[in-house]
């Protein structure tokens, strides 16, 4: 922009302002919230024609002012005799959301693409869909049907796109042409990325339109999700190897792998993703109480997915009745005893979090002990709990093991495929390597879902990136009651 039409733009700014019934300090208020960095002074003095500020910050501050009087013009309209709704959108936003919600109505997996191109349309950029595969180490674009093949996958670990994925960041590229990389989420889970097109490069800074492309995106990765239910042709994109018939089963049991709710924070995996056979785990999330399980059945083959998917079955049972970790524990326990009969078993871990207070209960059948990660340090295992694996029967009486949590603590959970992976020399992964890494990554300020991609691809790295065991981790982390964590 010329200093001529930037002058312009001043006036026209200083001219809305007017109209906008705010003060000075009200509209720095609203353009420092929007990512405004000078002080009250220098805005001031740009609305007086006496101080020119730079290009974003004059669209920040024009921003601002042209939301304030949207805000008004609904109170100047004429009026009626009871309060009527708008008929149609107002507004390219709005079109670009109705365009998705209305297009995906009985319409296939593979129309999204196309669904998702024309909301683009309505707001004036080109958007393209990437999403990861299960490995969690590419991003592939979703073609739509019959278009010519584009460009390959990026890279999780290298590229800009793949960095808005592992941060949960929109990430600006000065490219030709210029983009933004906006994270692609379904409530907390990672999808992968929308790739957004757009006509210059001070477009990338404009605050209204990362806002709408945020919408765009959390609105998309719901349809994803939800068209992933009914058809394979998104989720063929996600899958680069076959699974073998056990594998199919545990992933179909599945809970999404990260999700929250205020103050709590959960994500886990399972590998090898395509043949796994006898690990899983499942949670239940609720406002004053996260439910979680972790297993690993005995054996590694398609009997050992048929365990762990009665387990998980029977678990969901028992808390759908309201059953707590004493009735969860007797109905896994009584159904793998009558469905499998003798030296059928799983090793579990059963854990309940009160989230108001921290409280932290839980039983450990067999399974390597939970730990907990405090101020950036693993604290030792937790030794209460203790009972036989579940599908032998109760055995001698326990008591469930209790911890109170701190904010900001980390429960870790794992299988003993973690642990027990071993290098090319006979060399275990073991305890130790475990801690180190979760206080690197501790350190490092990533949030859960990538600090648990990063140590399961660190644990293949171990053994050469063949599992010889089922492996699983889930982690937790609790804050205060009512902050919303990444």
């Amino acid at each position: 922009m010329s200093d001529q039409d930037a002058r312009h733009q001043q006036q026209a700014v200083a001219s809305a302002f007017a109209r906008t019934e705010l003060t000075v300090e009200e509209l720095w208020l609203r353009y420092f919230a929007l990512g405004g960095s000078l002080g009250v002074f220098e805005v001031e003095a740009y609305l007086h024609g006496v101080l020119q500020l730079p290009g974003f910050d004059r669209d920040v501050v024009a921003h601002v002012v042209n939301e304030r009087l949207d805000e008004l013009s609904r109170h100047r309209r004429a009026s009626y005799s009871r309060e009527i709704r708008d008929v149609a959108p107002r507004g390219a936003p709005l079109t670009a959301l109705t365009t998705l919600l209305e297009g995906a109505e009985l319409a296939p997996p593979e129309r999204l693409p196309a669904l998702v191109a024309a909301a683009g349309d309505a707001l004036g950029i080109r958007l393209t869909i990437h999403l990861a595969d299960y490995e969690q180490r590419s991003l592939w674009p979703v073609p739509s049907p019959g278009a010519e093949p584009g460009a390959g996958p990026l890279d999780v670990d290298t590229t800009l796109a793949g960095r808005a994925f592992r941060r949960l960041e929109i990430l600006p590229a000065e490219t030709a042409p210029p983009r933004l990389w906006v994270p692609l989420l379904d409530g907390a889970e990672r999808l992968g990325v929308l790739e957004v097109e757009v006509a210059s490069a001070a477009d990338l800074y404009d605050p209204g339109l990362r806002t709408q492309c945020r919408w765009a995106a959390l609105l998309i990765g719901h349809l994803v999700v939800l068209m992933t239910h009914y058809g394979d042709g998104i989720d063929l994109v996600r899958h680069r190897r076959t699974r073998t018939v056990a594998g199919e089963l545990i992933w179909s049991i599945l809970p999404p792998l990260t999700a929250g709710v205020d103050g709590f924070v959960v994500s886990g995996v399972v590998e090898p993703r395509h043949a796994v056979a006898g690990d899983a785990f499942d949670y239940s999330l609720s406002e004053d109480t996260a439910r979680l399980l972790i297993l690993d059945a005995v054996g590694h083959d398609l009997r050992s997915g048929l365990l762990a998917a009665t387990a998980v079955a029977a678990y969901r049972a028992a808390r759908h009745a309201g059953g707590g970790l004493y009735e969860q524990a007797r109905l896994i326990d009584e159904t793998l005893g009558s469905a499998f009969g003798d030296h059928a078993y799983v090793t579990a871990v059963l854990a309940e979090v009160d989230l108001p207070t921290g409280r932290l209960r839980y039983i450990n059948a067999g399974h390597p002990p939970p730990r907990i990660m405090r101020a950036g340090h693993v604290a030792k295992p937790l030794p209460g709990g203790r009972r036989m694996p579940l599908g032998l029967g109760p055995g001698r009486e326990f008591a469930v093991g209790e911890e109170r949590l701190q904010p900001e603590d980390w429960l870790v959970l794992y299988s003993d495929g973690i642990t027990e992976a071993r290098d090319a020399e006979g060399e275990f992964f073991g305890e130790g390597r475990l801690a180190d890494f979760l206080e690197r990554e501790a350190a490092a300020g990533y949030p859960p879902p990538e600090t648990v991609r990063r140590l399961i691809q660190a644990v293949s790295e171990h053994q050469d990136g063949r599992f010889q065991d089922d492996a699983t981790v889930l982690l937790a982390r609790w804050t205060d009651p009512g902050r919303i964590l990444p």
